[in-house]
Formats: C-alpha cells, sequence, structure tokens
C-alpha cells in the first residue's frame, strides 16, 4: 500500500469511507451469518456491492479485513462512564459489556471473532488489541477510586477491569448459562469488592507464591 501500513490500517475520507463502511458491515453480516470460515472476500465485495478488485487491493486478505473490523469496532465503542464511584463504574462497564454480548447482532459477532481468533494469528492479535484498547479505555475509573481511597495503592486497574467482563464471557462461551442483567451487576459487585480487599495489588500473587513455596 502506498502508505507501507497494514491492509485495512488507512483512515480514509470521502468516497472511500463510504466503502470501507459498506465493505465492514458486510464484513459483519457474513461473519453473523457464516462464521470465519465462511467469509470470503469476493462475497463481501458482492454484498457490498463493491468491486473485487477494490476489495482485494484494500485489505488483502480476510485477516486484514478481520483486523480492519476489529479496529472499527473498537473506534464505534461507547466511551466510559463515570458515576463517582467503583462499583457504579463497574456495574456501567459490566452492562455495556452484557448488551453487547446479547446483542442479535453484536452477540454473534464476537462469538464469530472470538472463534476464529483460535485458529488464526492475525486475527487474534487484531482481537487482543481490541480488548486492550477497551480495557485501557476503561481502567481509569479503578484509578481515580484509588485516589479516592476506595481501593489500596498499587492495584491493578487494567486486572479489575477484565475481572469484570470474564464472568460474562465464560457464560457466553463456556458455560451456556443465562447472559442477563443481574449477572452483569454481580460480576461488577465481585471485581469490586476484590479490588477493594487488595486483591489486585501488583505483586501481591508473588507473595503468595513464596508464601506457599
Amino acid at each position: 500500500m502506498a502508505d507501507g501500513g497494514e491492509p485495512g490500517t488507512v483512515r480514509p475520507g470521502g468516497r472511500t469511507a463510504r466503502v470501507r463502511e459498506a465493505v465492514l458491515r458486510a464484513a459483519e453480516d457474513a461473519l453473523t451469518e457464516l462464521g470465519f470460515s465462511g467469509l470470503d472476500l469476493a462475497d463481501v465485495a458482492r454484498r457490498a456491492d463493491v468491486g473485487k478488485t477494490t476489495v482485494y487491493r484494500r485489505w488483502g486478505t480476510v485477516a486484514g479485513l478481520v483486523a480492519d473490523l476489529l479496529a472499527d469496532m473498537a473506534e464505534q465503542s461507547v466511551p466510559r462512564t463515570e458515576t463517582g464511584s467503583l462499583l457504579g463504574d463497574l456495574t456501567a462497564n459490566a452492562r455495556l459489556v452484557w448488551r453487547t454480548l446479547t446483542d442479535p447482532r453484536q452477540g454473534p459477532l464476537f462469538t464469530a471473532l472470538i472463534a476464529a481468533a483460535t485458529g488464526d494469528a492475525k486475527t487474534a492479535a487484531a482481537l487482543h488489541r481490541f480488548y486492550d484498547l477497551r480495557v485501557r479505555e476503561w481502567a481509569p475509573c479503578v484509578r481515580q477510586a484509588v485516589d479516592r481511597g476506595e481501593v489500596p495503592e498499587g492495584t491493578d486497574a487494567q486486572e479489575v477491569i477484565r475481572a469484570v467482563s470474564a464472568p460474562l464471557y465464560y457464560h457466553l462461551l463456556i458455560s451456556g448459562g443465562r447472559l442477563d442483567e443481574a449477572l452483569a451487576d454481580r460480576a461488577a459487585e465481585a471485581a469490586a469488592v476484590a479490588a477493594r480487599a487488595g486483591v489486585f495489588v501488583r505483586g501481591k500473587e508473588g507473595r503468595r507464591g513464596g508464601e506457599q513455596a
């Protein structure tokens, strides 16, 4: 590509932006309906009513297209909510994850992307970047809680945020249990209680390991 970047990493304007939007929405449709194994650049081009050569030239591979789709999803994600308390902020985060995973379109899309990441290294890297961005977006609410004295100094903010969504993804992908608002609220409360107790203080795992040795 002219800019030397990875396929699908350019942030264009005008007509090119409209083409990108159409192709990414078509890719979402295909992933939701067919899964990663059924994703085909020619089919995406047909769905988007865009020339195949345009899609192949811009994204190059299915992995390149998926990487750009995840980048777009990160850009469109709802920003962090600030409620003034750790539990309030974590509850807002948990409910956002819950709404996303139970959305008729977003839920199957995330399931397909996660499944794809287990067998494709580039998709896995793109998915890791997506979640890293979302975790870093919400981490300041934990650092603010440290400043307010709600949780101990040295608390790993990113680990707290990961602990909020982990039970929701477990229910989605592993147990098949019911995903509802009550589950989201419990996940937030559990993470908040653990954070207040110092569970996520950096280095604590190492000290515990030493005590057990």
